[in-house]
């Protein structure tokens, strides 16, 4: 997706950042709507889809942090977090709340656009109707590779941009273990000083999708010494 298909929320209780981040995403391609809020954002999607959400954490009345959680539970659109908090917890917590990434102020604007490609080019592009699917099962679930779809039975199961493009990278190599660095690297996450701790937790939060019990992976498995892997039956 480029950033002339892409229609982003920009979400900041600061009125001179929003317009300054309006202006430059704009200038850069993306059609770009402004919240002052939470509960702004939430009136504004509750008409209008968007391909990416940026978000403050800092707000007055809901943080961003809950907005993410909330988010999380009704749809999958990425959410790139801005903070002024630079504690690995806080990050963390960003991650463990559904964040696909975060950035922290002040920032240069580019960089934000840097980050926000990224997400946008790990987000799966629909297949073509005719594509032929190859299946990976795990217990009750299947994943289709061709559509980047993890079902279970006739329900689907809902993965944020960053779930999607994990099993993506682990249906290519089934059986085979893939390091952090390397899906540090593939994630498109660079510059971070938690680079494998932010891949943990990613990863933590996708067994609670796949597995039964998550904190004895059956599917997704640690490989000591060599990283993770996907196992399907």
């Amino acid at each position: 997706m480029s950033g002339s298909e892409a229609h982003l929320l920009i979400v900041d209780d600061d009125e001179r950042l929003r317009g300054l981040l309006r202006k430059f995403l704009v200038r850069n391609g993306f059609l770009v709507t402004t919240a002052r809020d939470a509960d702004h954002a939430r009136r504004i999607m509750a008409g209008l889809d968007f391909d990416l959400i940026v978000l403050d954490v800092m707000m007055p009345g809901e943080d961003g942090i809950a907005f993410t959680r909330m988010l999380r539970a009704e749809r999958d659109t990425p959410v790139l977090l801005l903070t002024a908090r630079s504690e690995t917890e806080h990050r963390i917590a960003g991650l463990e709340a559904g964040a696909d990434d975060y950035l922290a102020k002040p920032f240069e604007p580019r960089e934000l656009l840097l980050r926000i490609n990224a997400i946008l080019r790990r987000v799966p592009e629909a297949e073509s109707e005719d594509a032929a699917p190859k299946l990976l099962h795990m217990g009750p679930l299947r994943y289709d590779v061709a559509r980047a779809e993890l079902w279970n039975g006739d329900a689907p199961v809902r993965l944020t941009s960053t779930e999607a493009q994990l099993m993506r990278l682990f249906a290519a190599r089934p059986g085979e273990p893939i390091s952090r660095a390397r899906l540090v690297a593939d994630l498109g996450r660079g510059g971070h000083q938690v680079q494998e701790r932010a891949v943990d937790v990613q990863i933590t939060r996708l067994r609670r999708k796949l597995e039964a019990d998550p904190k004895q992976p059956r599917y997704l498995q640690t490989v000591r010494g060599e990283g993770y892997m996907l196992a399907p039956d």
